[in-house]
């Protein structure tokens, strides 16, 4: 299956049968015996069971002959895991070695016979000690062919859904009675349901190829009592006919039957994830409108003979980094540069992380802010700034927050910390709460008459896993919130509701915009190894992050075998290990990915291997879609740089203006963002900095590579207080009664740092005069920079037309 948009096909299911044979000399972690083996089988994209063998004491070479069978789908990529396990009947069964296998490995019609094996390294052992034999058969069945929807990386499969119904007034009885009924259905996305005061009817969503059987049982409600009758009723679904509703008698144990009605439906093709690397129609739409208004602007500007073509228009996008209230503040003034200068008509797209994100959140609850004078605004949020913030945590705010969350949780979100600092951070900084979404910012750009705003967050493990080894970016736009490395999105108001296989199962109302600035703005979510990286040298941690990002590089080879840690020293540094990288004030939201399978040929999808950068790519049993959850954060805690999704092949932009609020920090965020691309293999210019731009930064910086046309023109603002000490306009020198006014402290102990959150009057209005003043003293490098990308744009067009000809 191709790459790129979504793509329905049709293929057949096989069988593929796995005998477990033997092993050969399994050194037991006990001295004083031999093992007691059995080997555990998990193939997660075809059960969610984990089978096992039986237990063959007191051997060191164990003989089980026995064999499993697992109906596969040969067109996704199939990893079998392999456990070879030493029982022990007083502490946890010992992982003696994991095998991980990629079943495309065996033929059809052939008898494959593989020899397992850990490979010693200096000393010489028999070529089958401590091994595994195993054979492998597969063959096609003869049941119907399985509709696949891809994108090339992700694999959506048919799925089926069974409703059933109890009777409500034999429901009643059983209540009464104290007792209930339980459904299971191992394979769909519900698990296990019951029957309670409210609630009597039920729906299963599970994958159509495995085969689902529904178990049903009564049992007893009390929890004093136990209760362990068996399944009085095992149904596999393929019984049942498609779109009728049939009666089944389930059984009681004190005599006659409980009335079940069944129905199963096939579930609609069309999926509610969207799976595709394409941009969705809704921005493509807003970037018709919006080239529009880009042309009228600039047809302003320099005077044209004409109206730029559509195609002639260029694509700026403004990328902020995070800083907290410096950011935020820092925004308002460099976004009130551009207006003064008539630039903010020309920009496309904007790009915040972290405290950036605050702006654009406020600015968005107006449906035409930018066509409006943003002096107006910005005085509400310098009067919110010098409030007291003390009441945030009185005993009314504490009640407030606390009712809050109890509702939100009952309408189906999952509990978090992330949703507490999410309410804190909304009194910090609100008069009253904002009732906004992010699908309403969709009004401010129907007509195109605002910048698209898109805000970042990684997706991290919660534990085991340190940022460095896995992170994903992930964008919220008011259209779709979506994962750049799976080509995998969803409509903004549907974030946060519960999907299974590309389908949504479970629609939760949409967040307040409040609780998604927790998740782009957690300043509480890093685990410890990240703050010792960060606490390190830059050097150190360049070096650790570059070597993460160079070692992701996928292993081809169809097998892994490795050894657990399991002696003292092992399990000492596991521990370590979980104290490291857990993140106990993490947040958590449904996964939207949740069981979408990878196609076999994913590793080898351009644009998956593009933003691909964590060790785990080629590990699918160990990637988001198998998590229940995600762990979303704040980006600062990998890189301080929003500019990811401007990066994005499919959006085109022309001119970058890179807006960095890090106090002191030299240059380092778009250092850090070139080595990214360059890394990566995205089209970027270089960053050249010499030593006196190190000593004495200047307010703008313009990089361009005119030997790659695919790479955009950067215009480069770090946070400096240069020219402006001595001009409080462009040209327009101080007199000395000014000269305080130009006094900006950027040092180590400046009032802007990130953990200070409310500025003195004197302060806020300097560093937003500081910002809108570097805009404006920057205006030729921006307008040449466009003049540069027009040109561009029409020598690849029309055939090498100049901007003096239109």
């Amino acid at each position: 299956m191709g790459s790129g948009g979504e793509k329905k096909q049709l293929f057949p299911v096989s069988m593929v049968s796995v005998r477990i044979i033997k092993a050969n000399i399994i050194t037991s972690k006990d001295s004083l015996s031999a093992s007691d083996c059995y080997v555990t089988l998990h193939l997660p994209t075809a059960s969610p069971e984990k089978f096992r063998t039986q237990t063959i004491k007191n051997s060191n070479k164990p003989v089980w002959n026995e064999t499993f069978y697992f109906r596969v789908q040969t067109e996704i990529k199939n990893i079998l895991q392999l456990e070879v396990c030493d029982a022990d009947p007083v502490t946890k069964d010992d992982v003696q070695f994991v095998i991980l296998f990629d079943l495309a490995k065996v033929r059809p019609g052939v008898t494959d016979l593989e020899l397992f094996s850990i490979k010693p390294e200096k000393e010489e052992r028999p070529p089958n000690y401590e091994s595994l034999e195993v054979e492998f058969k597969l063959a096609e069945t003869s049941g119907p062919l399985e509709q696949l929807i891809s994108n090339g990386v992700l694999v959506a499969r048919e799925l089926s859904i069974l409703d059933v119904k109890v009777k409500k007034e034999e429901n009643e009885k059983l209540l009464k009675a104290k007792k209930n009924v339980v459904l299971t259905m191992r394979e769909s996305y519900e698990g296990t349901q019951k029957t309670s005061e409210d609630v009597d009817s039920f729906r299963f969503h599970c994958i159509k190829s495995w085969g689902p059987v529904l178990k049903a049982k009564l049992q007893s409600v009390s929890r004093e009592e136990k209760n362990d009758s068996h399944h009085l009723l095992i149904l596999p679904l393929k019984l049942l006919p498609v779109g009728q509703q049939v009666k089944v008698a389930l059984p009681m144990e004190e005599g006659g039957t409980l009335e079940l009605y069944l129905k199963v439906i096939d579930c609609p093709q069309n999926l509610d994830v969207r799976l595709g690397y394409e941009l969705c129609a809704s921005e493509q739409d807003f970037l018709h409108k919006r080239k529009k208004m880009v042309a009228g602007a600039l047809n302003k500007l320099f005077h044209l003979r004409r109206e730029l073509l559509e195609h002639e228009v260029p694509v700026m996008g403004v990328m902020a980094t995070g800083g907290g209230v410096r950011a935020m503040t820092a925004l308002y003034g460099h976004l009130l540069g551009l207006q003064k200068l008539n630039l903010l008509d020309c920009v496309s797209y904007i790009t915040t992380a972290s405290g950036s994100t605050w702006t654009m959140t406020d600015l968005y609850r107006n449906i035409d802010w930018s066509q409006k004078s943003l002096e107006e605004r910005i005085k509400v949020v310098r009067s919110q700034m010098l409030k007291s913030k003390y009441d945030i945590i009185s005993i009314e705010r504490l009640k407030y927050y606390h009712k809050e969350l109890v509702e939100r949780v009952e309408r189906g979100h999952l509990p978090s910390f992330t949703a507490l600092w999410a309410l804190v951070q909304e009194a910090f900084l609100h008069e009253k709460p904002n009732y906004s979404t992010l699908s309403e910012q969709r009004q401010a750009l129907n007509q195109g008459q605002n910048p698209l705003p898109i805000y970042t967050a990684i997706n991290v493990k919660d534990k085991n896993v340190s940022t460095f080894d896995f992170r994903e970016w992930v964008e919220f736009s008011p259209y779709e919130v979506g994962f750049q490395k799976y080509g995998a999105n969803i409509r903004a108001e549907d974030f946060d509701s519960e999907f299974f296989m590309g389908k949504l199962v479970k629609r939760i109302p949409e967040s307040r915009i409040c609780y998604l600035e927790g998740i782009w703005t957690n300043i509480f979510c890093p685990n410890l190894l990240d703050g010792l990286y960060w606490a390190s040298s830059p050097e150190e941690f360049w070096d650790r992050w570059v070597k993460d990002v160079t070692k992701s590089e996928e292993d081809e080879g169809y097998v892994t075998v490795y050894k657990p840690p399991s002696s003292g020293t092992g399990k000492l540094c596991e521990i370590f290990n979980d104290i490291l990288t857990d993140r106990p004030l993490k947040g958590d939201s449904h996964n939207f990915l949740r069981r979408l399978d990878f196609d076999k040929g994913y590793l080898q999808q351009k644009e998956f291997s593009e933003w691909r950068d964590t060790v785990l790519d080629a590990f699918p049993s160990k990637l988001t879609p198998v998590e229940k959850s995600l762990c979303l954060i704040d980006i600062g805690y990998f890189i301080n740089n929003s500019g990811q999704p401007l990066l994005k092949p499919e959006r085109n932009v022309d001119i970058l203006i890179a807006l960095d609020y890090g106090i002191n920090s030299g240059f380092q965020q778009t250092e850090m963002m070139a080595k990214y691309c360059e890394v990566q293999g995205i089209p970027f210019p270089k960053v050249d900095i010499t030593e006196e731009d190190r000593k004495n930064p200047k307010e703008c910086y313009v990089f361009s590579d005119e030997d790659n046309p695919k790479a955009p023109i950067l215009l480069y603002f770090p946070l400096v207080n240069a020219t402006f000490k001595e001009y409080k306009a462009p040209g327009v020198k101080r007199i000395p009664s000014e000269m305080n006014g130009g006094e900006v402290n950027l040092s180590d102990d400046s009032p802007y740092k990130t953990m200070h959150l409310t500025y003195t009057e004197e302060d806020f209005d300097k560093l937003l005069s500081l910002c809108t003043y570097n805009i404006l003293c920057s205006k030729d490098h921006i307008l040449q920079a466009f003049q540069c990308a027009i040109q561009k744009k029409q020598n690849i067009w029309l055939g090498g037309l100049n901007i003096s000809s239109a």
